[in-house]
């Protein structure tokens, strides 16, 4: 269960809709809750249908996560056009073992990917 402060949630939100219509990416941390939105370039080659995080602001925000005592909590990206479900290259392409997060345009949905399972989110 990932535990969400609705301020955070806004501030997610915000940060895809300035994004879009390209998909936005970034990362959700904390210790017990998510206490931090850190929002990422994203550098996929097609950025309407897809997202990679830019390597190294990826880098420089685990790192700054580490020295603030915080754990990565889940990934979050939006489907702009579509539903808040993995779509086969989300599953395929799954390297972390936290949950990802898809905003789409008919709410928002947590998975452990690649085997789908959903996880909750409490929005507090």
């Amino acid at each position: 269960m990932l535990y969400l402060p609705r301020r955070l949630l806004e501030e997610t939100e915000a940060h895809l809709r300035r994004e879009a219509p390209k998909e936005g990416v970034g990362l959700w941390a904390g210790r017990r809750e998510v206490e931090r939105v850190l929002p990422l370039p994203n550098v996929h080659p097609n950025p309407l249908t897809g997202y990679l995080a830019e390597p190294l602001a990826l880098l420089r925000a685990l790192k700054a996560l580490e020295r603030e005592g915080l754990s990565l909590l889940a990934i979050y990206h939006s489907h702009p056009s579509g539903p808040a479900l993995p779509s086969p290259t989300d599953i395929r392409e799954a390297r972390w073992r936290v949950p990802y997060v898809i905003f789409g345009t008919d709410g928002f949905r947590a998975f452990l990917l690649p085997e789908g399972r959903e996880v909750g989110v409490a929005v507090l």
